[in-house]
């Protein structure tokens, strides 16, 4: 059984120690999700790559914490934990809502005069500064409807009472802290990005993934997996081996 190497800072979990790596990939969940989302990357990247995974508040290990953070906010003290972390080149991986907070954790950590070798964002639309992020009504059973509908959430924790009333806490939160979140009308980063996204993903259609390309300075691409929302499950060994050339160095955009 792997063991769980808990970081020392709050942010951020490593679940397999790898201290011959020579870079470092930066793991951000989705609403309601949590750093072990990551633990199966992990074990397939171990070895030349040191995985951080980011632990929100209001889960977890974190459960007493409230959740429901603002986005930049949250971004701010992620960006701060990670920048005591420059011993390595840096890339970062976020899915849905974890694209959002990837996005501008990477505009952080330009701004203080640091480098993001790449930026990955997932299953989430090029963010805007005039539209909501999240339209959806935040009632909890519209929210569970949603959770489960997308199928990122293990459905045993939505049926189970006991259970939902430990996550749903958290996933309230986030869909707050989401749905509040505004881009700046000119926010974008210098480093590459490539945005992911289900071809059969409702909640992203491809063309709106496209528009990650106007928040970007440097290279951009696209790529469309099968799938839905959580086409990240089902193509799990296509998207580690993106993951694995673009850390070896030989991803081209």
């Amino acid at each position: 059984m792997t063991s769980l190497a808990l970081d020392s800072d709050l942010w951020c979990r490593r679940f397999h120690p790898s201290p011959m790596a020579t870079r470092r990939l930066v793991c951000f969940p989705h609403a309601g999700g949590s750093a072990s989302f990551y633990l199966p990357l992990s074990a397939a990247l171990c070895g030349p790559v040191d995985l951080l995974a980011v632990q929100y508040p209001g889960r977890q290990d974190r459960r007493k914490e409230a959740g429901g953070q603002d986005l930049h906010r949250m971004a701010d003290e992620v960006s701060e934990a990670l920048r005591r972390r420059d011993d390595l080149p840096l890339t970062l991986f976020g899915h849905s809502m974890g694209a959002l907070v990837a996005f501008e954790v990477a505009r952080r950590i330009e701004r203080a005069g640091g480098r993001i070798d790449h930026l990955f964002v997932s299953g989430r639309k090029g963010p805007s500064a005039d539209r909501p992020e999240h339209s959806h009504p935040l009632d909890d059973e519209g929210i569970v409807a949603e959770a489960k509908a997308m199928g990122g959430t293990d459905a045993r924790l939505l049926e189970d009472e006991e259970l939902l009333g430990m996550v749903l806490p958290a996933l309230r939160g986030d869909y707050q802290a989401v749905g509040a979140y505004r881009a700046d009308r000119d926010a974008a980063v210098t480093c590459p990005v490539t945005a992911l996204v289900g071809d059969q993903d409702s909640w992203t259609p491809v063309p709106e993934a496209g528009h990650w390309r106007d928040r970007t300075m440097g290279a951009f691409d696209l790529r469309v997996f099968p799938g839905g929302h959580f086409y990240l499950s089902s193509r799990a060994n296509e998207v580690t081996g993106m993951l694995r050339d673009h850390l070896a160095g030989t991803l081209r955009t």
